[in-house]
C-alpha cells in the first residue's frame, strides 16, 4: 500500500477544507439547508418516538420502530421505588459503619484514606445495596449446548447474594431466550459440529501464536476470503474476540486530530476503542439524523477546538441492531449524510449480521444498499454463526493497513481452528453453497418467529421497543423491584431470559430482553408469551383490563 493511499482511506484527506470555503459556503456545508432538518414548528425534543423517517424516497421498505414514552405514573413510582432502596442502603452502610451490621463487601481501609479511592462511590454503593440483592438474575452456570433450551446448574444463596453454592442438582430443559443464537448453529450436532471435529483431529485444537508469526494457517485465509465475498467487498480481516475487533481497531484508525461521533447508546467496546483512540469524541442522539448532522456541520464549520484547523478525519460510528433497544440503525440516511459531508462510516454488526436481511447478510442486505457505501464494515461471529471472533471487512487497502497496526491483528493468538471451521461451515450454509436449503430455511424462520412474537407480545398489551424485524425483543419493566422478580419467577416457569435495570438501561426504563432464535417453534414462543401469573402482575400493575382471565397460581402446562 502506497504512502498516498494510505493517507487519503486513512487520513482523512477529504474532510479537509480551507477558511475561505467554509465562510463563502462552498460544497454546501453551510448555504444549503440541512438534508434532514426538520421544520421549527414540528421540532418536538421530548418526543420519545423517533418513529418518523425524515427521507422516505432513502428506504426500499416501511421501516417501523417504537418506543412508547414512559407512562408517568409509572415513571414517579420508578423514582420512588429507586429512592427508597437508596435510603434503605445509607441506613445499612450507617449500620456497617458502626459494626452493627457485618460488612461483607470490599472497601478502603481507614489508613488508606488519604490515597487515590480505588472505588468509586457511588458505583461501590450501588453495587454494595442495590445490584446485590439481585445478583442471581446473573451469571447462572450452564451444563449443556445454549440452544433453543438448555441446562442450568441450581444455586443457592445463604448470605444474601454474596456468595453462591451448587446444590447438585439440575434445570432441565429451560428455554433459551436470552443467547444470541439467531440461527440456531449453536449446537453439538449436525454439519457444523461434524465439520469441527475433523479439523480438530488434523489441526488440534490451538495455534499458540499470532498470525504474523507461526499462527497463520490456511484455513484463516480460506475463513478470511470467504468472508469478504459473503459481506461483497473486496478483503476482510479476522480476529479472535469481538469486543477486541472494535476496541484495538478503532485507535488503529483514528486519532489525535480526529473527529469521532458516536451513537449514544453504543457498546461498550466501541466506546472503549473510541477513547483509546485519543480522537475528539462527540455524541449524537440515538438514530435522530437530525442531531448527528448538527455534529458534522458544526465540525466542518468550526474545525478543532482553539486552533480551528479542519479535522484530519471524520469517523461516523454506529450499530446495525442495537442490543439493548433492539432498534436498527437508519443507515441509508447516515450513508447519506457521510456522502454530503464527506466522512468516513464505521458499521458494527456484531447483532444484525447473518440476523437481518433476506440473504442474511446484515442490515447493507436489509436495505438492500452497496456495501462500498460502508468503509469499515465490522462484526462478530458469537451471534449468528454460533462461533467466536470478529472481522472488519473493507478495501484492500484499508485491510493491508490494519494487518500491521492494528493491535489485535499484530498481538493477539490466532483464532483456534475448529472455530475457524464453525464459521466457514455455518456462513457456506447461510450462502446456500453446501447444496441444501437450510441457510434459507433458518433465516426464513427467525424473521417469522420475530414478527409472531413481537406481534402477540403487543397485542397482549406489553410496551415493545425497538423495530419490528430485530430478534432482539426489549419488554419494559420499569420499576426496580420486577427487575428481580420477573427474571426469578421465568426460571420457575423454566424459562431462561435476560433482565436489565440502571446503570444498563436509563433509571426508569429497565426491561426484559428476549433474543428470539430461528432454533425456536412456534409452540416454544407460545409458551413464553402464555406464562400466566407472571407478564400480567408484574410488567403490568398498572392496567386496567386483565391479561388473563386465570388466577396468578396457575403455571405453564395449566389449562
Amino acid at each position: 500500500m502506497t504512502e498516498s493511499s494510505s493517507n487519503k482511506l486513512l487520513n482523512g484527506d477529504a474532510c479537509q477544507r480551507s477558511s475561505k470555503d467554509k465562510k463563502s459556503g462552498k460544497n454546501g456545508f453551510v448555504k444549503n439547508h440541512c438534508l434532514f432538518q426538520q421544520p421549527q414548528k414540528y421540532r418536538r425534543p421530548r418526543e420519545k418516538n423517533h418513529n418518523v423517517v425524515r427521507n422516505p424516497s432513502l428506504y426500499n421498505k416501511p421501516f417501523v420502530e417504537s418506543y412508547e414514552e414512559t407512562p408517568l405514573l409509572v415513571a414517579v413510582l420508578t423514582y420512588m421505588g429507586y429512592g427508597i432502596l437508596t435510603i434503605f442502603g445509607y441506613l445499612r452502610d450507617f449500620m456497617r459503619h458502626w459494626n452493627i451490621e457485618k460488612c461483607s463487601v470490599a472497601r478502603e481501609r481507614d489508613e488508606q484514606k488519604d490515597f487515590v479511592p480505588l472505588y468509586q462511590d457511588f458505583e461501590n454503593f450501588y453495587t454494595r445495596n442495590l445490584y446485590t440483592r439481585i445478583r442471581d438474575n446473573w451469571n447462572r452456570p450452564l451444563c449443556g449446548v445454549p440452544g433453543s433450551k438448555m441446562d442450568i446448574v441450581e444455586q443457592v444463596s445463604h448470605d444474601y447474594n454474596r456468595t453462591f453454592q451448587n446444590t447438585g442438582k439440575i434445570m432441565r430443559d429451560v428455554i433459551n431466550m436470552g443467547s444470541y443464537n439467531y440461527l440456531g448453529f449453536a449446537e453439538n450436532v449436525g454439519q457444523c459440529a461434524d465439520a469441527a471435529i475433523q479439523v480438530t483431529e488434523k489441526y488440534g485444537s490451538g495455534v499458540c501464536g499470532t498470525r504474523c508469526e507461526m499462527g497463520n494457517l490456511d484455513i484463516h485465509q480460506e475463513m478470511e476470503e470467504l468472508v469478504a465475498r459473503f459481506l461483497g467487498v473486496e478483503s476482510a480481516l479476522t480476529f479472535g474476540m469481538g469486543f477486541a475487533t472494535n476496541s484495538m481497531n478503532i485507535p488503529a484508525l483514528a486519532g489525535k486530530g480526529c473527529l469521532i461521533l458516536s451513537d449514544e447508546l453504543n457498546h461498550a467496546s466501541l466506546v472503549l476503542g473510541a477513547r483509546l483512540s485519543g480522537s475528539t469524541i462527540r455524541v449524537f442522539k440515538h438514530n435522530n439524523m437530525v442531531s448527528l448532522e448538527k455534529l458534522l456541520r458544526d465540525a466542518i464549520v468550526h474545525g478543532q477546538p482553539r486552533t480551528h484547523r479542519p479535522w484530519k478525519k471524520l469517523l461516523i460510528v454506529v450499530e446495525g441492531i442495537y442490543s439493548m433497544e433492539g432498534s436498527i440503525v437508519r443507515l441509508p440516511e447516515v450513508i447519506a449524510l457521510k456522502k454530503r459531508y464527506k466522512a468516513f462510516l464505521y458499521l458494527d454488526e456484531a447483532h444484525s449480521i447473518g440476523a437481518l436481511g433476506p440473504n442474511g447478510k446484515g442490515v447493507v442486505d436489509y436495505f438492500g444498499l452497496d456495501p462500498k457505501d460502508v468503509d469499515i464494515m465490522m462484526g462478530t461471529f458469537t451471534k449468528s454463526f454460533g462461533a467466536a471472533g470478529g472481522y472488519i471487512g473493507g478495501k484492500r487497502e484499508l485491510i493491508q493497513y490494519l494487518r500491521s497496526h492494528s493491535h489485535s491483528a499484530v498481538y493477539a493468538t490466532s483464532m483456534p481452528p475448529p472455530v475457524a471451521q464453525q464459521i466457514i461451515t455455518s456462513m457456506t450454509t447461510i450462502m446456500g453453497e453446501d447444496g441444501t436449503s437450510l441457510g434459507a430455511d433458518r433465516l426464513r424462520q427467525l424473521s417469522e418467529n420475530t414478527t409472531y412474537f413481537r406481534r402477540k407480545l403487543r397485542e397482549m398489551g406489553f410496551i415493545i421497543y425497538g423495530n419490528d424485524d430485530s430478534p432482539v425483543v426489549p419488554m419494559m419493566l420499569y420499576m426496580p423491584a420486577k427487575i428481580g422478580a420477573f427474571g426469578r419467577e421465568m426460571l420457575k416457569r423454566n424459562i431462561g431470559t435476560v433482565v436489565v435495570g440502571f446503570p444498563a438501561t436509563p433509571i426508569i426504563e429497565s426491561r426484559a430482553r428476549f433474543c428470539v432464535s430461528a432454533a425456536h417453534t412456534r409452540e416454544t414462543l407460545d409458551v413464553v408469551r402464555g406464562v400466566r401469573g407472571v407478564s400480567g402482575p408484574l410488567v403490568r400493575p398498572l392496567c386496567s383490563t386483565p391479561l388473563f382471565n386465570t388466577p396468578f397460581t396457575r403455571g405453564i402446562g395449566a389449562p
